[in-house]
C-alpha cells in the first residue's frame, strides 16, 4: 500500500476541467428540500471545483456532460433563490439532455460522483466506458449494506449495487475516514470484488464559529442533536434519557433541541414528544446561521447513532468549542481525536450520567475543544486533487493501492 505524503499532496493541481456530477444538487434545488450531510459535501465540491469543472447530469439512464457556458449557468441556478428556479432549471436541463458534449471530448477526464448518484446502474458504467472518462466515486458509508435493518429493502439493494459498481468500475474511491476504508476493504474481500485505489480525505463541515449571531438563543441550559429523524440516529435513546431526567428533575430538566428533517423511515419515532413537549423541541428546519447559534450555545451536541459513516456535527461542534457526547463507534473515536466523550449507544443510564455531567461542567473557553485540530476543506481537496490527477490503473493488487491519508 502506497501512501501519499502531505508534501506530495501540496503539489497537487488540476490542469484540466473536472467532470462534476451535480445530479443530486439539481434534485435538491428542484425539490426545495433541506440539505442532508451528503448534500452539504456535494455543495463543498461544487464550491471548490466550480472554476474548473463541467457539470454532469443524469436522468433515468440518460447522462450528459454540459459545455462550459451551460455548466456555469447550472452551477449558478443550483445556488439561486427558489423563486423562478424550477423554470430556469427546466430550460437549461432540457437543452443539456438533448445535446450535451461529444463523447470524444471527455476521454481521459476525471469524473467525480460525490452524491451516491446512479453508479449502481449498468447504463452509468456503459456511459463511463464509452466516453473513456476516469470515474472516481465517494463512498460516504456502507450502512445500508452492513446494517440493512436501518434502510428500506430497495435502498439496501441500490446501495449494495453502488458499492459494487464503485469497486468494479471506479478508477478510484474516496472515503472520509479510516473506519470506512477498513469497512470497504473488508466488504470487497468478503464478496470477492476488486479493490481500486482508495483515498482517505477527512471532511471539514461548516465553520460555525465564524458565523455571526442571528439572535439570542436559549438562556437555560440545553442540548442539541442534529440529523435526520431515522432509526439509526437512535433518538429513542435520547427520549428514554429525557423521560428519566424529567421524572427526577421536573422543571429543572435541561432542554433538548432536535434539529433535523423527517425521513422515509421516521414512522412513529417522534411520538414520545407528545409527553415530553416541555423538555424536548423538534426543529425540522434550521438555516446555517440558526444552527450555528444553537451549536455554539449548547451544553453539548449529542450523537447517539447506532451507525455512521462520518458525522459532520461532531467536527463542527468541536471546532466551535462545544463538547460532544457520541456513541462509542470507531468513526466517532477517529474524527473526535480523543476530544469526544464516547458512550455505549444502548446504555441509557450512561447517557443520562454524561448529560448530567455536561450540565454542571465549567464554562467553556472560545476556540476549538482542547485536543481537537479542526479539519480543513483545503486539506481534503489537496488529497482529492492529488488522487484524481494520478494515473494509477485500477486493475492492480491490493498491495499497490494508493492511500492518501
Amino acid at each position: 500500500m502506497t501512501a501519499v505524503s502531505p508534501a506530495e499532496r501540496a503539489g497537487a493541481a488540476i490542469t484540466e476541467p473536472v467532470l462534476l456530477d451535480v445530479t443530486r444538487l439539481v434534485a435538491r434545488a428542484w425539490s426545495g428540500r433541506h440539505s442532508t450531510g451528503i448534500d452539504r459535501v456535494c455543495a463543498a465540491y461544487l464550491d471548490h471545483f466550480r472554476p474548473h469543472a463541467r457539470a454532469v447530469v443524469q436522468h433515468r439512464g440518460l447522462i450528459r456532460a454540459l459545455p462550459h457556458r451551460e455548466s456555469a449557468e447550472l452551477f449558478t441556478l443550483i445556488e439561486a433563490p427558489p423563486r423562478g428556479r424550477r423554470t430556469a432549471l427546466a430550460r437549461v436541463l432540457s437543452s443539456a439532455l438533448l445535446s450535451g458534449t461529444a463523447e470524444a471530448e471527455l476521454s481521459g477526464r476525471a469524473y467525480l460522483n460525490v452524491g451516491d448518484t446512479d453508479f449502481d446502474l449498468r447504463s452509468h458504467h456503459r456511459w463511463a466506458e464509452q466516453t473513456g472518462v476516469r470515474p472516481f466515486y465517494f463512498l460516504h458509508d456502507l450502512i445500508p449494506a452492513l446494517n440493512p435493518a436501518f434502510s428500506r429493502p430497495h435502498a439496501v439493494r441500490r446501495h449494495r449495487g453502488r458499492v459494487r459498481g464503485a469497486l468494479e468500475h471506479g478508477a478510484g474511491v474516496i472515503v472520509g475516514t479510516q473506519a470506512v476504508r477498513q469497512e470497504v476493504e473488508a466488504y470487497a474481500a468478503a464478496n470477492g470484488w476488486p479493490l481500486p485505489p482508495l483515498a482517505v480525505a477527512p471532511l471539514a463541515g461548516a465553520d460555525f464559529a465564524q458565523m455571526p449571531e442571528v439572535r439570542a438563543e436559549e438562556q437555560a441550559p440545553f442540548f442539541l442533536c442534529v440529523g435526520t429523524i431515522e432509526p439509526r440516529k437512535n433518538h429513542r435513546l435520547l427520549f428514554a434519557v429525557w423521560e428519566q431526567l424529567a421524572a427526577r428533575l421536573g422543571a429543572e430538566t435541561p432542554k433538548l433541541i432536535i434539529a433535523g428533517q423527517t425521513g422515509p423511515m421516521t414512522g412513529d419515532l417522534l411520538a414520545p414528544l407528545a409527553n415530553l413537549a416541555p423538555h424536548i423541541e423538534h426543529r425540522p428546519s434550521c438555516s446555517d446561521a440558526e444552527l450555528a447559534d444553537l451549536m455554539r450555545g449548547a451544553r453539548a451536541v449529542l450523537m447517539p447513532s447506532l451507525a455512521e459513516g462520518f458525522g459532520l456535527p461532531v467536527v463542527e461542534a468541536l471546532q466551535c468549542g462545544t463538547p460532544v457526547i457520541a456513541s462509542a463507534l470507531p468513526v466517532f473515536a477517529e474524527i473526535g481525536q480523543g476530544a469526544t466523550r464516547l458512550v455505549d449507544p444502548r446504555d441509557s443510564a450512561a447517557w443520562e450520567q454524561a448529560v448530567c455531567a455536561a450540565v454542571h461542567a465549567p464554562s467553556r473557553k472560545t476556540g476549538p475543544v482542547p485536543g481537537f485540530v479542526p479539519p480543513r476543506w483545503q486539506d481534503h481537496f489537496e488529497v482529492v486533487e492529488r488522487f484524481i490527477a494520478s494515473r494509477v490503473p485500477c486493475a492492480q493488487s491490493s498491495s499497490k493501492r494508493v492511500l492518501a491519508a
